[in-house]
């Protein structure tokens, strides 16, 4: 019997948050479209879903670990490592591709803001310039004030950016973070975790 299909409890580091999962076979964990070697495959899209969704539960700061239990056939010891090795392939991909998209949303947001300072100061001056020519109307002073609030409409975007956009995308690269380092532990279906 190896260790990773032993059925005696399952030891985890002390103060880890388990993530459980059940499968019949170890395989079944990987996305069935992608057709890259095991070390290299995508978690399953419900399996991760179920992984990122039971840590998001658990506290910011308590360290995690995944323990799946594997009901009809055992792995085999090289199948057990390379999916230890998916699974933080797999988050820390994940990670990846939360950073490059943070950095993306600053550099858009850099540009709606170079934009959108550009048409405040063009709206002011054409607001002022038609509220000389019209000024000795009623409608001028209302004109000027009507261009002036669309001009600042246009700040939403980056205001929006910088303010809110960011901070949830930074938590799910550090959620990918964590994930992408957690103890992987797979066993029998009828191991117990210590």
């Amino acid at each position: 019997m190896t260790p990773e299909s032993r059925t005696d409890p399952l030891p985890l580091p002390p103060g880890r948050g388990p993530i459980e999962v059940q499968v019949g076979e170890l395989g079944q964990m990987y996305d069935a479209m992608d057709p890259a070697p095991f070390r290299e495959r995508d978690l399953d899209p419900k399996a991760e879903a179920f992984i990122v969704g039971a840590a998001r539960e658990l506290r910011r700061e308590a360290p995690l670990a995944l323990v799946v239990r594997v009901s009809r056939r055992a792995p085999m010891p090289g199948e057990v490592a390379a999916f230890q090795q998916a699974v933080r392939e797999h988050f820390a991909h994940g990670a990846a591709t939360m950073r490059a998209r943070l950095r993306q949303l600053f550099r858009t947001g850099r540009w709606a803001l170079l934009i959108g300072l550009v048409f405040v100061a063009a709206a002011n001056l054409i607001g002022d310039l038609l509220a000389e020519v019209v000024g000795q109307y009623q409608y001028g002073r209302f004109l000027h004030e009507s261009i002036v609030i669309g001009a600042w409409v246009a700040l939403w975007r980056p205001m929006e950016i910088f303010l809110y956009d960011w901070w949830p995308i930074l938590g799910e690269a550090r959620l990918f973070d964590r994930l992408s380092a957690m103890p992987v532990q797979v066993g029998g279906a009828d191991a117990h975790i210590n």
